[in-house]
């Protein structure tokens, strides 16, 4: 009677803290089924994707689950459909897509964005494999959503994430897997895929996502967001030990960071092949923002590229 009473509180009002606390309580009792909850919370998301009580409980079930496939009795028992780590690879999966249909729902949506990144450390534990799925699966979101900052912002974690894993001496990108996840790959036997080194090319994405901000920037003319998220995507290519040699100090705060993505218009894209210290140099910068000022109708548009300019003289010297 208690589930059927807490579901209906919680489909008309999912922030109703004490019903999620009762739940709780049925699932650690063992009433409850944990996937149930996840359920209920992704019907309740459909009318309130921004409830922070429902990302909250999503979360504690999660950790739920994972304690459950953490135990080793339970992977030499055979009593799960998959091993632990597949199980593990499925539940991040569809928190994902759940994630995906609440931002869509609900503009800038911080708690969706919040939940996604606490999955990726949590559940995925930053795998490299992952983060490249997620900065290939969000491109396409984000340039649909233009204004939304969080998606962006999203973007920026999973390349800092990558960044973090770099190996400078080579300038590549180790995936270095968790000693949890180590130990549960073993015991579980998965694919000896997830426990494989993976290189990837650092300097390539950086420049894919400079070339994504380029595209949007030259599309969708005077949005603050792609301004912000390029200017940051700069900095991290010159904080990268991969790429710190290819490009010049870029420390980008404050109002700033609206102001350097009006460089890069079209002339980017006829670029994009150069090297990458060259389309990232002042002198590079500076004919990009004399062409943008000069052909743009833009009001936003024109105060960001003048704005980029005086940071540019400020912080460049130039």
């Amino acid at each position: 009677e208690l589930i059927d009473i807490t579901c209906t509180l919680l489909l008309l009002n999912p922030d109703f803290t004490t019903a999620w606390n009762v739940r709780k309580e049925l699932i650690l009792s063992g009433t409850l089924n944990p996937l149930k909850d996840l359920h209920l919370g992704k019907l309740a998301l459909t009318k309130f994707p921004k409830s922070p009580e429902t990302w909250i409980h999503r979360r504690w079930v999660l950790q739920q689950l994972i304690q459950e496939n953490s135990l080793p009795s339970l992977a030499t028992k055979g009593n799960l459909g998959a091993a632990p780590v597949q199980r593990i690879h499925r539940l991040v999966q569809e928190e994902m897509n759940v994630c995906s249909e609440a931002a869509g729902r609900y503009p800038s949506n911080y708690n969706a964005w919040s939940h996604r990144i606490w999955v990726l450390q949590h559940l995925a534990k930053l795998t490299v494999k992952v983060l490249l799925d997620e900065l290939s699966s969000t491109k396409y979101w984000v340039s649909m959503h233009v204004s939304d900052h969080s998606g962006f912002h999203y973007r920026q974690f999973l390349l800092n994430s990558l960044i973090g894993r770099t190996v400078t001496d080579s300038n590549t990108l180790v995936n270095e897997q968790s000693p949890n996840l180590q130990k549960e790959e073993e015991s579980a036997g998965t694919e000896a895929a997830c426990a494989e080194e993976q290189s990837v090319d650092l300097p390539r994405h950086l420049e894919e996502e400079m070339e994504l901000c380029t595209e949007l920037i030259d599309n969708y003319p005077g949005h603050e967001t792609l301004w912000c998220h390029s200017d940051e995507t700069l900095n991290n290519s010159h904080h990268s030990p991969a790429t710190s040699h290819m490009a010049q100090a870029m420390d980008v705060d404050g109002l700033n960071e609206s102001s350097s993505k009006q460089g890069y218009t079209q002339e980017t894209k006829r670029l994009k092949r150069a090297p990458m210290q060259d389309s990232l140099g002042p002198e590079m910068e500076y004919r990009f923002i004399d062409k943008v000022l000069s052909t743009c109708r833009d009001v936003d548009q024109a105060r960001f590229a003048t704005a980029y300019r005086k940071w540019l003289v400020t912080f460049l010297g130039q």
